[in-house]
């Protein structure tokens, strides 16, 4: 079998998440479907960088196949793209070595949160509405607490009782335009709900409700908080999954603007 490199983003809504599921549309379940009409076979093997929840979104998610076909990649991006909904695109498609694996080669992972400072007509599957006034430097002060290796377990579950609740995070900013608020964070990887938890608890940096001191001792300790303050994933796309190498500066990628 050949070992190829996808790069897809997709519309989260339609979906319930990116993992396979029996009896339920995911992002991998049609990314399947497909596979098995193009190569005519069910033999082949499909792999994501990792999972996205229900209703979460993809600019960037990364998967490899591995298949036995004599198509080149770019005819193979155009037959599944032929074949695939609206709602999911491969934005690329690469020979890779045999030895790369999509989600354990990743170095780092990163995901950004829109955040709307107005009612929108066009965003609420793509942006979380805020009616109240946010003060997006409280935000930004408050969003360099994350930075490091901390204990998230405040702030998302293990994929299994013996996975460490432990992760670097790498950046986290806060960058506002016009209407629109976006939270950019990139860590080595994330923990279940652990980055809405953590754009939820920003928010109310944002309101005053909440300081950096508050941060710290979410980290130093377990608290139930950020759980209550679970943002909805309407809001959240996976950006990128980086590696090669990560870079020193990150600059987000914008899903959307909303005017004033």
């Amino acid at each position: 079998m050949s070992r190829y490199l996808l790069i897809i983003e997709y519309d989260g809504s339609p979906y319930n998440g990116w993992q396979f599921q029996k009896n339920q549309t995911t992002v991998m379940g049609t990314l399947m479907n497909a596979c098995q009409k193009v190569f005519e076979t069910q033999k082949f093997e499909l792999y994501g960088a990792g999972r996205t929840d229900a209703g979460v979104h993809a600019l960037g998610q990364v998967a490899h196949l591995d298949v036995n076909t004599s198509l080149r990649p770019e005819a193979i991006k155009i037959k599944l793209n032929d074949i695939l909904p609206a709602t999911l695109n491969l934005k690329n498609v690469k020979s890779v070595d045999s030895k790369f694996h999509a989600r354990y080669d990743a170095k780092a992972r990163s995901y950004v949160y829109h955040i709307s400072t107005r009612r929108t007509a066009f965003g609420k599957k793509y942006a979380y509405w805020i009616k109240d006034k946010l003060d997006v430097m409280d935000m930004q002060k408050a969003a360099k607490v994350f930075v490091g290796m901390h204990d998230y377990k405040s702030f998302g579950s293990a994929e299994a009782e013996n996975q460490s609740t432990k992760v670097e995070i790498l950046h986290v900013g806060v960058h506002q335009q016009a209407s629109s608020i976006l939270v950019h964070i990139v860590g080595s990887h994330f923990l279940w709900k652990m980055v809405r938890r953590m754009v939820g608890t920003l928010i109310e940096c944002g309101r005053g409700n909440i300081n950096e001191t508050d941060i710290r001792k979410m980290l130093n300790h377990y608290s139930d908080i950020p759980a209550k303050l679970t943002v909805p994933p309407s809001g959240l796309f996976l950006e990128k999954v980086y590696y090669s190498s990560v870079p020193e500066t990150f600059v987000p990628v914008w899903p959307m603007v909303i005017d004033e």
